[in-house]
């Protein structure tokens, strides 16, 4: 099979229900935008040294691929097969992560300077990246209903990568620089 069809030559793409929307549509921006999200968590998870933050990573890659999954579906009824909902668990758990991390980090009562290393810096890209997803999720939710577990999943998602970032800080011993405003 052929990597390419010509069939969005036309600037229109075909969702996994079979139905064509323009490339520029909100879901395609949603669905675009989180797979942008999960390929820079993958290149976060080739920056960090095999621990557990890589496994968690991994595990969000895979959500990531369910939202998107669910996210190119115009209407479950029409589509050919089973899709995974991303369950209310995987925000809990995500919330346990963020908590386990959290933990181990010094108290900030500033805001802090997203650099240090190039790791610190591409969790922080990586967490813009997520809530600029999470605004076209809102868009998008005003159209069409959202999954809420994909709302709430994306919004603690981007708190993860902040802590991961401040994480990854102690764990390179990177002297945070606070910002006083």
């Amino acid at each position: 099979m052929k990597i390419y069809t010509k069939s969005g030559d036309n600037g229109t793409t075909s969702l996994i229900d079979n139905k064509r929307i323009n490339k520029d549509h909100i879901r395609v921006e949603c669905y675009g935008t989180a797979d942008e999200l999960n390929a820079h968590i993958a290149l976060i998870s080739t920056l960090i040294e095999e621990n557990t933050c890589t496994k968690t990573l991994n595990n969000i890659q895979l959500d990531l691929f369910t939202v998107q999954t669910n996210l190119a579906i115009e209407n479950k009824d029409d589509c050919p097969f089973v899709i995974k909902e991303l369950a209310k668990e995987r925000v809990d758990w995500l919330e346990e992560n963020i908590d386990e991390i959290q933990s181990q980090l010094p108290k900030k009562k500033n805001f802090v300077m997203l650099n240090g290393n190039s790791t610190i810096a591409h969790c922080h890209i990586a967490r813009t990246i997520c809530r600029r997803l999470e605004r076209l999720l809102v868009t998008l939710h005003r159209e069409k209903t959202v999954a809420p577990a994909i709302l709430s999943y994306i919004n603690r998602l981007s708190d993860y990568l902040f802590v991961l970032a401040r994480y990854i800080a102690v764990l390179d011993k990177v002297d945070e620089k606070e910002v006083s405003l």
